[in-house]
């Protein structure tokens, strides 16, 4: 080496640090009360990858069927974070945000594979009946207002038939979808 010259650092140094993999690994966030969209929103603004599973269910609204979004687990969404790469600071800062899930003083890790088996099961789920066959439900208006029977089955997308039991006899009977609720 000749005076004047810096020293050189040994190539294992460089070798180590070019060989280091800096892996993410999942964790939860726990959101304000309803606001599930708007922290998605914030933390994916701000570059973070984010998963809310979404679960399609069938509603009863203005006498029809629609079929909403409903989170799978309301109140959390989950974040791919890396300890050495992403700012964890700014989490605790973003809107609809309460904090990341700890136990004790450290955020809990979420296992990829159940984030991929949350996915897969999302991906092939239908939309969840609004009334399934055997469930009670009340009835709310016409001439059997306020009684109790048993869904059997759509009748169309406006009606339903519901098992009903009258004088001591059960009754398969047609009624308009608007004037059924279900019970509890």
């Amino acid at each position: 080496m000749m005076s004047g010259d810096a020293p050189v650092p040994e190539k294992r140094f460089y070798e180590r640090i070019d060989s280091r993999r800096f892996e993410s690994n999942w964790y939860l966030v726990h959101c304000k009360p309803r606001e599930d969209d708007r922290a998605l929103e914030n933390l994916e603004r701000q570059g973070f990858q984010c998963y809310r599973p979404i679960l399609a269910i069938e509603q009863c609204r203005l006498s029809r069927k629609r079929v909403a979004d409903r989170s799978l687990f309301p109140g959390y969404i989950f974040i791919q974070l890396d300890h050495v790469r992403d700012n964890w600071a700014l989490i605790r800062s973003t809107r609809g945000v309460i904090q990341l899930v700890r136990f004790g003083n450290y955020p809990v890790r979420v296992a990829d594979a159940v984030i991929e088996r949350i996915r897969i099961r999302l991906s092939s789920a239908e939309a969840e009946p609004y009334l399934r066959t055997g469930e009670h439900v009340r009835i709310t208006g016409g001439a059997f207002s306020q009684l109790e029977a048993i869904f059997i089955a759509n009748d169309g997308d406006r009606r339903v038939i519901l098992l009903l039991n009258i004088l001591q006899t059960d009754q398969a009977l047609s009624f308009p979808l608007e004037s059924v609720r279900r019970i509890g």
